[in-house]
């Protein structure tokens, strides 16, 4: 996927915009729908871990469909992929708008998620391509613009569109940026002839996805399932394992596979790959649990709940032109150190937020948490790719991306389910101290409020338990993050250090 595309003067601009503009569609994408989500739950009426789904389907089915993007754009052309995807990726936006359920939510969120996989490496590929090669760096810069506003954008937006129109909305505003950015795309773009020699591996591609999906349900569907106990759920476990193996025997023996073994002996790609995993398995597992804190245990209006979670992207968009500059003149593992070490302090300090935390101190952490997040994504994907030999980069940019996606997927699923599950244990254990014959109801004012004897101060009881057994549960669930954090550090020695004034690999990952 490459080469040269002939465009100059206004048909350049007009072609850079475009390719923003599906940047910036397909980032704000993956934050814009987590602010509304508590409306959304009570829309289709889903329970608080049925509703990540939204989240993890379209993150799973994004990560499934974006190593095959380079197949696709040699065999069909990459100006009617980049059409295909846009429409493809519009019309669903539209169906997430109107679905009335969540089995149909879910289903066109994985249909969003799979047509706008491709949008990013197409925008990218679109840009390297239509600027001469001295003028490839200002042309990431600008790539980088619609990376980097979108998750600033994201929940601002959302929370003003949920709280002045419907969370529909939310899906509703790619209409008119999915039209003009068609449009441009058709008018800007040069056709560029299919390559019929372009192969792929399909049944590698085939029994990864299934093993992929199968592994998603299980651990959607696990918690409401009771695991193991439920046929359901032992079956999609085979499947997914066996799925696996397959994948496995045929990487290992096929001429050409999906997945191409020999990467992996590259040091730097396999751990870049396992780290980039649990970098997206805390970024997007946060920025699931921040949402319902904000808007349930907390009672912040919509808006003002999207306003406090976008100084996060602020950070990052800050820490991430900052960094952009260091990477080749500074030790990368220096860079993630810090990364790291913020992240995992920003995690620390949400372990001792109630919900009389300040916003001002939701803010200032949540800043520092994007701020250490922006000295990760670069400099990981510097150090991943660009040990690898050029012509491997490509490929090794796509299985990056699908690992950080499976990461993310796979943190959103585990957190929602700990969070379920240990708020249920920790209602129990609060609960068992309170009994008519507690001191504590000695006091006037707690038996006026909070009478167990009666049926109205034991609805009142039981909310203020359930309330602090949530609270507990967010506690447990940011300090797993944060040991999570902590316990990649070590793979850091993995990693080769890199000459300073090297160059970093000509690869930006979303």
């Amino acid at each position: 996927m490459g080469g040269e595309i002939t465009a100059a003067g206004g048909s350049r601009a007009g072609l850079t915009v475009c390719v923003i503009m599906a940047t910036l569609m397909q980032a704000l994408d993956t934050t814009i729908a987590n602010v509304a989500l508590p409306y959304m739950q009570g829309s289709v009426a889903a329970s608080q871990d049925q509703i990540a789904w939204v989240l993890t389907s379209y993150i799973v089915a994004a990560a499934i469909m974006t190593p095959p993007t380079g197949f696709l754009a040699g065999r069909f052309g990459l100006k009617r992929l980049f059409v295909v995807a846009i429409t493809g990726f519009t019309i669903a936006s539209m169906l997430c708008g109107m679905a009335q359920s969540l089995n149909q939510l879910v289903l066109f969120r994985v249909m969003q998620g799979a047509f706008g996989a491709s949008l990013v490496p197409l925008s990218q590929t679109v840009l390297l391509g239509s600027y001469p090669r001295e003028r490839q760096g200002f042309a990431m810069a600008l790539f980088g613009i619609g990376v980097m506003i979108g998750p600033v954008l994201g929940p601002v937006l959302g929370g003003w569109l949920t709280e002045n129109y419907s969370w529909r909305y939310v899906f509703y505003i790619n209409l008119p940026i999915g039209i003009i950015d068609l449009i441009g795309i058709m008018i800007f773009l040069p056709d560029s002839p299919p390559d019929a020699r372009s192969k792929l591996d399909w049944f590698g591609f085939g029994t990864l996805s299934i093993a992929i999906g199968s592994l998603q349900i299980v651990l959607d569907r696990g918690e409401q399932l009771d695991w193991f106990g439920s046929g359901e759920i032992i079956v999609e476990t085979i499947v997914a394992v066996s799925a696996f193996y397959l994948f496995l025997v045929h990487t290992f023996t096929a001429k050409n596979p999906f997945v191409r073994p020999g990467m992996f002996r590259d040091r730097n790609f396999a751990a870049g790959m396992l780290f980039i995993a649990i970098v997206g398995l805390t970024y997007y597992a946060s920025m699931a649990l921040q949402p319902p804190y904000l808007q349930e245990l907390m009672n912040y209006p919509v808006v003002t709940a999207g306003l406090v979670m976008g100084p996060r992207g602020v950070g990052t968009m800050i820490s991430m032109l900052f960094v952009g500059r260091m990477v080749g003149r500074v030790d990368t593992r220096i860079l993630v150190v810090v990364g790291l070490s913020l992240t995992a302090w920003s995690f620390n300090q949400m372990t001792g937020w109630t919900p009389d935390i300040s916003q001002a101190t939701i803010i200032g952490v949540t800043m520092v948490q994007g701020f250490g997040l922006g000295f990760l994504f670069v400099p990981l994907s510097a150090a991943t790719l660009s040990t690898l030999p050029l012509n491997e980069r490509a490929e090794g940019a796509g299985l990056f991306s699908l690992s950080r996606n499976m990461g993310s997927s796979i943190g959103i699923s585990v957190v929602n389910s700990l969070l379920v599950q240990n708020t249920q244990a920790n209602h129990a254990d609060i609960a068992q101290s309170v009994t008519p014959v507690n001191r504590a109801f000695e006091n006037p004012l707690i038996a006026h409020a909070w009478n167990p004897l009666t049926a109205a101060g034991r609805a009142a009881l039981d909310a203020v338990i359930t309330q602090q057994a949530q609270i507990i549960a967010y506690i447990d669930d940011y300090k797993l993050l944060m040991i999570a954090t902590l316990l990649v550090m070590p793979l850091l020695f993995v990693f080769k250090r890199q000459p300073r004034g090297g160059t970093a690999a000509p690869v930006v990952v979303e």
